[in-house]
């Protein structure tokens, strides 16, 4: 596997998207820039709770994993996908802290 394959997404069927609990709710799913530690908690705690009645959760988790995205997807976040096994190129949570 080259690089270029690595990296690039993979077209799917993502109609499901339209299904999900968090739709207009992106800024409780993706970090602002030069977030707190204790801010970021404070995040990922209310898109939990908004993922846990989802009825998509499941395969919005899937997607996040398969096509190594960053975020919170699914009721996980980029650290627990990284912690499963999903490695992304540059984990925002981990990279950020193994440089700290």
């Amino acid at each position: 596997m080259n690089v270029v394959d690595f990296i690039r997404r993979e077209l799917t069927e993502d109609d499901w998207m339209a299904d999900g609990a968090c739709r207009g709710l992106s800024y409780l799913f993706f970090p602002t820039a030069a977030e707190r530690p204790q801010t970021r908690e404070r995040r990922e705690e209310a898109a939990r709770e908004v993922c846990e009645g989802c009825s998509v959760r499941v395969t919005c988790r899937d997607f996040a994993r398969q096509q190594r995205e960053y975020g919170f997807w699914g009721g996980e976040t980029e650290d627990e996908r990284h912690a499963a096994g999903y490695r992304l190129i540059a984990p925002i949570g981990v990279r950020a802290r193994q440089t700290s």
